[in-house]
């Protein structure tokens, strides 16, 4: 029997991947998603509360997380993932647009966006290319560009399209 990572303080099952939840007593450190795994039951009261929120959103993509996030990465970096998270829900804005709005370079908001440590609360699969020829118009996803990252957030999108 394989052992539980200690990696993370939760591991739940969403779909066809899992999510691994990283947390501290105070703060949020980090969301990743994983391929298909054994789950580990939250292992701090703070892990349990994002793995109970992350649930809700499963469930209803409208689901409002309230979850201490811990002030990682770049001033930029925080600026935009503070832009990503006023993306309205289920709607999109291009690289493009963001980094317009942000007085910066798409490629910059690309590698910011492929940085979030907190995917689904700060909704970065709702930024997409502005054409249709990098993956039919998606984009990257969490700095890849295929297979399972790349099929997470075709069902992110179309997740919140179903709920919309």
């Amino acid at each position: 029997m394989p052992m539980p990572s200690p990696e993370f303080d939760a591991i739940i099952s969403a779909d066809f991947f899992c999510l691994g939840i990283r947390s501290s007593a105070q703060e949020l450190h980090e969301i990743r998603f994983l391929p298909i795994q054994d789950l580990i039951e939250p292992r701090n009261p703070l892990a349990k509360t994002a793995a109970e929120q992350l649930v809700a959103w499963v469930k209803d993509p409208r689901f409002k997380f309230d979850l201490p996030l811990n002030a990682a990465g770049t001033a930029f970096r925080r600026r935009v993932w503070q832009a990503i998270s006023a993306i309205p829900y289920g709607e999109t804005r291009s690289y493009g647009d963001l980094a317009k709005t942000l007085n910066s370079a798409p490629r910059a908001v690309g590698g910011a966006c492929g940085d979030n440590p907190y995917p689904i609360v700060v909704p970065c699969h709702r930024v997409v290319a502005k054409t249709q020829g990098f993956n039919g118009g998606l984009g990257g996803f969490a700095h890849s560009s295929d297979g399972l990252l790349i099929n997470i957030k075709k069902w992110l999108l179309e997740h919140e399209n179903r709920h919309a």
